[in-house]
């Protein structure tokens, strides 16, 4: 691309303030799903993760990253990348990179998800005696249907891209509304088994709280980077910020009526023992014990 073109000259000369939240939120997203990671590692288990959920997380994904690598103003910077220094360059595709972080944080937790899915032999629940729990045949047609969406997603991707370029755009603004749609629907399940099963299980409130404010950090920030052509890109985030809100609003909720319930429970527990000890007074205790 020839280097006086304005969006190339723009990029020569990064705005250091943009580069520094841009960088911050590449950052705020590798570590908002640690916590996610560690909690199905740590308990052995995906129990409690919809797989109807990591199915559509994954295939939103999917049509996410390709939505903003087909995107002609992404494919303009990266175009210019041979014509501008590193640091420039990196400066101009941090959208590319946020997107591609976030993909690559939920694939990890569709492969943790299958790797740890409860069997009969789980110890934290048998899904054999739970008929409304999904059963393997259901994580294994997730991998099917996510690993031939992922490919089907590549093709026509390469295919505009090197073939029919005029109908990029137009094919960027489709897949980024699949996207949104399927990101619209992607937490309703999820919300959908959270509350059959009244807790949280292996989902992981730290994730969500940084998240949740953190998708719209982020769409604003993609917002001020590629414009109103870009709304199929940012305008899903707003659209997952809102529902993950939600499903933040009932995993707290659970969370503060299982410790009230089990510090209930305690206190009933210690009571009863007190009393089996001859710990308390009773009615028929006597004030004076008989020193004989």
């Amino acid at each position: 691309m020839d280097p006086q073109d304005p969006r190339c000259k723009d990029l020569a000369s990064p705005d250091l303030a943009n580069f520094g939240v841009s960088l911050f939120i590449v950052l705020g997203i590798i570590l908002s799903y640690v916590p996610q990671h560690a909690r199905i590692i740590g308990r052995k288990s995906s129990f409690g993760l919809s797989p109807y959920f990591v199915l559509l997380g994954v295939t939103s994904q999917n049509c996410f990253f390709a939505n903003i690598l087909t995107l002609p103003k992404s494919q303009q910077d990266l175009q210019c990348c041979r014509n501008i220094n590193g640091f420039a360059c990196f400066a101009g595709t941090l959208g590319i990179v946020q997107v591609g972080s976030q993909w690559v944080c939920f694939l990890i937790i569709f492969f943790l998800f299958l790797l740890f899915f409860p069997r009969a032999t789980s110890s934290t629940t048998n899904p054999a005696e739970d008929p409304e729990y999904p059963s393997t045949k259901t994580a294994l047609a997730v991998t099917a249907i996510s690993v031939a969406h992922a490919v089907l997603v590549a093709i026509l991707s390469l295919y505009f891209t090197f073939g029919q370029r005029q109908y990029l755009q137009t094919y960027a603004n489709i897949i980024g509304v699949c996207g949104t749609g399927l990101a619209a629907v992607q937490y309703l399940p999820q919300i959908y088994t959270t509350f059959l099963l009244q807790n949280l299980g292996s989902l992981s409130i730290p994730m969500m709280l940084i998240q949740t404010p953190g998708s719209f950090v982020w769409a604003t920030s993609l917002a001020v980077r590629l414009g109103a052509a870009g709304w199929s890109t940012w305008g899903l985030l707003l659209v997952t910020g809102t529902l993950q809100a939600i499903l933040l609003g009932m995993g707290i909720y659970f969370l503060i009526r299982d410790r009230r319930n089990s510090r209930k429970d305690s206190d009933s527990n210690s009571s009863e023992d007190d009393i089996a000890n001859g710990l308390l007074a009773t009615e028929e205790t006597p004030l004076l014990e008989d020193s004989e």
